[in-house]
């Protein structure tokens, strides 16, 4: 893993709460290892659109995934794009609407995205399925060729990126501390739920360890 800083640019720097603001590499790291979900926006026609995805890091790249009919992802083939990882770690109650907040880790990153190539996909997606539950690509049907067709992977390098972190209580205008309201934090944390299996297993198909002992990270 790289240990050099996360690049300082217009797009990356922070004007605002720049305190809330780092461009450590492990803290951007930990950020997207913490969670599956990110945000990927992009321009189509001068158009703005963003989309859901899910996203995994190997090294120093990030990869996201879709399908290879999308005429989004088409588009953004060597194009630039900015893309949002976040966690929602609790809501910050305040003693007065304006100042209520909430406390997260964020990541934003910037770059132009690269579709990899056809060799490299199938290495990639098993990395994929891999970030998303350890152990569960050798326990699958193998991957077949029309699969891997229409699955397009996209990546772009952790360079220009920038992290932002709240954390800590309500910070309220010191004349309303006096007033009797209650303030404080209610921590946010996505937990694991019992597998629930497919109405379709076959009979006698147990749940195997890699999905009994999964944990969110």
């Amino acid at each position: 893993m790289s240990e050099k800083d996360l690049l300082i640019t217009d797009k990356t720097k922070l004007v605002r709460t720049p305190e809330r603001a780092s461009f450590d590499r492990k803290s951007a790291y930990e950020i997207i290892d913490d969670t599956p979900m990110c945000h990927v926006s992009y321009l189509i026609n001068g158009e703005p659109y963003i989309t859901p995805t899910l996203q995994w890091r190997f090294g120093d790249d990030f990869y996201w995934h879709g399908s290879s009919a999308s005429r989004f992802l088409r588009s953004i083939v060597d194009n630039p794009v900015a893309i949002n990882v976040m966690v929602l770690d609790g809501l910050v109650l305040a003693r007065s609407g304006m100042h209520h907040s909430a406390n997260y880790r964020s990541v934003t990153l910037f770059g132009k995205a690269r579709k990899i190539d056809e060799e490299e996909k199938e290495i990639q997606l098993e990395r994929f399925v891999d970030n998303l539950l350890p152990g569960r690509w050798n326990s699958l049907r193998k991957i077949n060729s029309q699969e891997v067709k229409a699955t397009t992977v996209f990546t772009i390098p952790i360079d220009e990126a920038s992290v932002k972190i709240r954390t800590g209580g309500p910070q309220d205008d010191d004349e309303d501390y006096q007033l009797p309201i209650w303030a404080g934090v209610i921590p946010i944390k996505q937990v694991t739920g019992s597998p629930i299996p497919d109405e379709r297993n076959l009979p006698g198909v147990a749940i195997p360890d890699h999905v009994n002992d999964y944990k969110f990270r």
